[in-house]
């Protein structure tokens, strides 16, 4: 696996700028791309239904404060769906296996979203408390000199 190359000093002067209306985060001392976070929704009930990931999808987008711009899912025979919501701040992904209640979520935002907003979506959306996070700070090691 390959490390990621550091920025450069004029690079990361420039992304520290306070007046710069890029969508990059900058919080606790750190400068980074976006927040993404990998959610496993398990034990989960309606992950076969198009609609209501459709639905999950633009509760999320609107909760977490992100501009949808597309929803496009597939449901696949016998079973299962595959989705993508594009969102002006980046992209919320799925891929579902109901007939054992999984469904594979990420979740990823950049500017002033909360992105975290959206577990409490999928919770409800799909019944469960069985959901699992690990977040990303994406560009963080690229941009770990930046400062806010």
């Amino acid at each position: 696996m390959n490390r990621p190359r550091q920025a450069t000093a004029a690079t990361l002067d420039a992304l520290a700028q306070a007046d710069r209306t890029d969508h990059f985060i900058r919080r606790d001392n750190r400068v980074f791309a976006g927040t993404h976070l990998i959610i496993e929704v398990m034990e989960g009930s309606g992950l076969d239904c198009e609609k209501r990931i459709q639905d999950a999808f633009c509760r999320a987008a609107e909760l977490c404060g992100a501009t949808l711009l597309h929803i496009h899912t597939h449901r696949f025979s016998p079973q299962g769906v595959s989705g993508v919501a594009v969102l002006g701040e980046s992209h919320i992904t799925v891929h579902t296996w109901p007939e054992i209640g999984y469904g594979a979520f990420d979740v990823f935002m950049c500017g002033d979203c909360d992105p975290w907003k959206a577990v409490e979506v999928f919770k409800q959306a799909f019944d469960t408390e069985d959901i699992a996070v690990r977040e990303l700070l994406r560009g963080a090691e690229l941009l770990s000199g930046a400062a806010p």
